[in-house]
């Protein structure tokens, strides 16, 4: 299945090298298993930047330099094994729109009623994937609650949730300052740490050390990744249905959305065979 990766270190800015490259379930060691693209995000002077090609992220040099190199509050990151969409930069993730980044892991079917939904906003998506147009539903819905995105994020998926065949919506969507994910239902999994300042340290099998970062050492920040990226015990697995926000500040807000199932819960018997490969655990 395709991997989520969020960071924020707000109101600080910080490098996500140890986790999408040097961490020992990093981005590019996760890509081994999901090849069909990734796609990194982040800000530049409060603009949203993406690296983005539909080759796997041990593949790809720019994915490298780009993880080592840039500098921002909020990361998001995706490696894709692909379920709706072809191969294709357009259909690689993460998403921009708004200034927002945005990536989801899961399968939304019923795309002709979610575009008749969408209506003149349709014109917000340039790919074929089922995510883009979630994303499109959800940046209609902040428009409408002037700038709130989390009643916008709810707003989205209880009409998703009701409307629509669905088998898993987790989703992580940044702004320059801030993060929100969703873990629904409890197909799959989304794990969040809160990791403390301190330098990430790893021993090797015979006690050398395998991997170090000192990026960290002086911020806290919190991580939402689709797996478990480390050790590190205080790796939290999200409830299904719950909103998770952390705002400007780090400040860390819990809301469950969606107490009770899809309307129109689908399992794997019921996708297309090539969705249904793309849904394979670790």
């Amino acid at each position: 299945m395709c991997r989520l990766f969020g960071l924020t270190a707000a109101p600080h800015r910080t490098k996500a090298t140890f986790w999408l490259l040097d961490a020992p379930d990093s981005l590019t060691a996760q890509s081994h298993r999901d090849p069909d693209g990734a796609g990194l995000g982040y800000y530049s002077g409060g603009e949203a930047r993406t690296h983005k090609a539909p080759i796997a992220a041990y593949e790809d040099r720019c994915f490298a330099e780009e993880a080592k190199q840039e500098v921002s509050a909020t990361f998001i990151a995706h490696v894709r094994f692909a379920s709706t969409g072809g191969l294709e930069r357009k259909n690689t993730h993460p998403f921009e729109q708004d200034n927002r980044l945005f990536a989801h892991n899961g399968v939304v079917e019923g795309l002709d009623r979610l575009e008749a939904e969408l209506g003149p906003d349709r014109s917000l998506v340039q790919g074929d994937t089922d995510s883009e147009r979630v994303f499109a539903l959800i940046t209609r819905e902040i428009r409408a609650n002037g700038g709130d995105v989390s009643a916008a994020i709810a707003s989205a998926t209880r009409w998703i949730a009701a409307e629509l065949p669905l088998y898993a919506l987790n989703i992580i969507l940044i702004s320059a300052s801030q993060l929100w994910a969703l873990r629904y239902p409890e197909t799959h999994e989304l794990y969040v740490l809160e990791r403390l300042p301190g330098r990430l340290r790893h021993e090797g099998s015979h006690g050398r050390i395998r991997v170090q970062s000192s990026e960290l050492a002086k911020m806290k920040c919190l991580v939402v990744a689709s797996e478990r990226m480390d050790d590190d015990p205080g790796w939290r697995l999200m409830e299904p249905g719950e909103l998770l926000h952390v705002d400007r500040r780090s400040a860390v807000h819990r809301n469950l959305i969606l107490p009770d199932p899809p309307r129109h819960r689908m399992t794997l018997a019921d996708l297309r065979p090539e969705a249904a490969a793309s849904q394979h655990s670790a």
